[in-house]
């Protein structure tokens, strides 16, 4: 770890209080000059820290920029040493963490930005990914799991996010069916998971989840096309809570759940946050409407006509009355 870095580390776990830059320089085993030179370094990475004579250096508690550092204060001792990548801007969280999948890397391993310029959702879809006001985040996953049970991913997914979002603010979120958050009927996260599998044994090679969170609404607002359905976990400002505390609670929530898919016991969870059941929905591109009675034990969307026969879909979309 750099010098910048253990600055970091400890400027975050000690926020909105000072440090001196002696008491740095001690507790790091280094020079006062690198304390200074890491700390300018910091300042034009946009780290709000002031320095003061006899107090040192305090960064500013409401200063809320993404880092491996600051993540890992939330976490448990068990997940101190996963590898967390974090950048200022990245094309796809998700292409960065199949590439890397590709060469590699560990189970757990996140690639975590503050902006993506080629953010992307289901069916091809991009997702708006806009500096400063979001958690773009991607997981690299190595279960022991068919290609057929990887819907289970992302059902687990969505039971994190919602777990997180209410630890951190105590905010209950809901589901639609199958990808998206929603609190207050707006939607407040996308989930998108890929996965390559060995096509002998029929078994996954890895899978990549990704998770976008809206979580303050952007300075001009969303894009006309987005007005209507998405929403963000707080206005334009986080009200004390900060992406790192979220990003943190997301990846204890994700990498526990996943590591207990096969008992499926999350599904009873994701049922009782389902926006969907007991609903009329439209399954989009086919022209039909049913009603939304259960979410069966591969994740699937339990649906029944008006003729009484049943069907569980396994992909595709759904509008519902009165959301989207």
């Amino acid at each position: 770890m750099s010098t910048r870095q253990k600055v970091l580390e400890e400027l975050e776990r000690k926020k909105g209080m000072s440090i001196s830059g002696e008491e740095l320089a001690a507790r790091l085993n280094v020079t006062r000059a690198a304390i200074w030179k890491a700390i300018q370094e910091l300042k034009k990475e946009g780290y709000q820290i002031e320095a003061a004579t006899n107090r040192g250096y305090c960064l500013d508690a409401n200063t809320d920029i993404l880092s491996a550092e600051g993540i890992k204060l939330y976490l448990p001792t068990s997940l101190k040493e996963i590898s967390i990548l974090v950048y200022d801007r990245l094309d796809s969280t998700n292409q960065a963490a199949k590439k890397a999948a590709l060469e590699g890397a560990a189970h757990g391993t996140v690639f975590l930005a503050g902006e993506q310029t080629a953010g992307r959702g289901r069916m091809g879809r991009s997702f708006y990914s806009p500096p400063h006001c979001g958690i773009y985040m991607s997981f690299i996953l190595r279960p022991e799991l068919t290609a057929g049970e990887a819907g289970l991913l992302t059902t687990a997914a969505a039971i994190a996010v919602c777990r997180a979002i209410e630890k951190v603010t105590t905010r209950r979120a809901q589901i639609k069916w199958v990808n998206d958050i929603l609190l207050e009927g707006k939607k407040i996260c996308g989930i998108l998971t890929e996965a390559a599998a060995d096509l002998e044994s029929g078994q996954l090679e890895y899978a990549v989840l990704g998770i976008g969170i809206n979580y303050t609404v952007p300075p001009g607002g969303y894009p006309q096309t987005l007005t209507e359905k998405a929403g963000a976990l707080f206005g334009k400002e986080a009200e004390g809570v900060g992406r790192n505390r979220l990003a943190a609670e997301v990846i204890c929530q994700a990498l526990q759940i996943c590591s207990a898919l096969k008992e499926r016991e999350y599904l009873k969870e994701y049922r009782s946050r389902s926006a969907v059941i007991g609903r009329p929905v439209r399954l989009t591109g086919r022209n039909l409407e049913a009603t939304a009675v259960d979410i069966g034990s591969e994740g699937q969307l339990v649906l029944e006509f008006p003729d009484g026969r049943r069907e569980q879909l396994a992909s595709g979309e759904i509008q519902i009355k009165g959301l989207y």
